[in-house]
């Protein structure tokens, strides 16, 4: 499975509300249930799924669908 279908099934985990169509697009600004406690749900989950390391360097810049997916393609291959 590609990068981004491994972040679509991330993201559809942590906001099941949240129409499959909307996902690529979401960030901070357009999901209402992206707060605090979702991005760090969102980013264990992450974590998780990629083998990755999140530092809290990384976590201002990680605020939409897209920032993740470049986050991740320069971490991760495939």
């Amino acid at each position: 499975m590609t990068v981004d279908g491994r972040l679509t099934r991330c993201f559809a985990a942590v906001f099941p509300a949240l129409p499959s169509e909307q996902i690529e697009s979401a960030s901070v600004d357009t999901v209402p249930e992206w707060d605090s406690l979702a991005a760090v749900t969102l980013l264990a989950v992450i974590e998780e799924e990629f083998g990755v390391e999140v530092t809290p360097l990384d976590v201002p810049d990680l605020r939409s669908y897209a920032a993740v997916a470049d986050f991740l393609r320069e971490r991760v291959d495939g």
